[in-house]
């Protein structure tokens, strides 16, 4: 279980979350540009320190105190893929695994090389990878270590849309094979609804609606949930 009630100062206003998720369940938090989203992300992420509340995970204290990035076993992917261009596709892979666990688990590795799609630039320089090709890298690097929740902030932001779809369904895959949790913020309705079955709505730091992506579209509970859920 995923249990979050966090505050977080911010210049503007205060986000102030609180929810709670299922292990093995996936949440979208959607709504417009600036709204607090990214925040409450990075809060889980461990990246920023929120300014008051609690979040736990599966029984684990995230905060307070906060809990230290390596001690997280949380995948955490945003717009930027933050690959290491002096390395290969394979380094980049492997990076976060010891020694010893990739003797170990040479099986997994194959694993993650073939169903990512790979296998023909495995040992290529990251710097020649395509945008697609490189994303699919740093899924496969954030997957490598099976963390029990994902966080995904935009991850598909520039992509074209053959891409996007191509990457959603190995996502989607690969958390049905691993069954993490998953979070996903994005202000594009189409890529969350894909990924995610419940979201809640963010405006100005608030949870304003929470619920399935039909009640959404019959009874946006927002002037700004309803043109943002507006075809076209």
């Amino acid at each position: 279980m995923l249990e979050v009630d966090l505050i977080k100062r911010r210049r503007d206003f205060n986000v102030e979350i609180t929810f709670t998720l299922p292990s093995g369940a996936k949440l979208g938090l959607f709504g417009g540009s600036g709204e607090g989203k990214s925040t409450v992300l990075s809060c889980l992420a461990g990246l920023e320190v929120p300014d008051a509340g609690r979040v736990t995970f599966n029984g684990q204290i995230l905060f307070p105190p906060p809990l230290p990035l390596a001690h997280r076993g949380i995948g955490y992917l945003t717009q930027e893929d933050h690959l290491f261009p002096h390395l290969t596709v394979c380094e980049n892979v492997l990076f976060s695994l010891s020694h010893r666990t990739r003797a170990r688990e040479q099986l997994w590795i194959g694993e993650l090389r073939e169903r990512f799609g790979l296998a023909s630039f495995w040992h290529a320089p990251v710097h020649h990878l395509s945008g697609g090709q490189a994303r699919r890298v740093a899924l496969a690097r954030m997957i490598a270590r099976k963390p029990q929740l994902v966080l995904l902030d935009e991850p598909f932001s520039g992509l074209d849309r053959h891409i996007v779809r191509e990457l959603i369904q190995v996502l989607s895959e690969w958390q049905q094979m691993l069954g993490f949790t998953l979070v996903v913020v994005d202000h594009q309705a189409n890529i969350v609804k894909q990924l995610c079955p419940r979201v809640l709505v963010i405006e100005q730091g608030r949870v304003v609606q929470d619920g399935s992506w039909g009640q959404l579209t019959r009874e946006p509970a927002t002037p700004l949930l309803a043109s943002l859920l507006a075809p076209g």
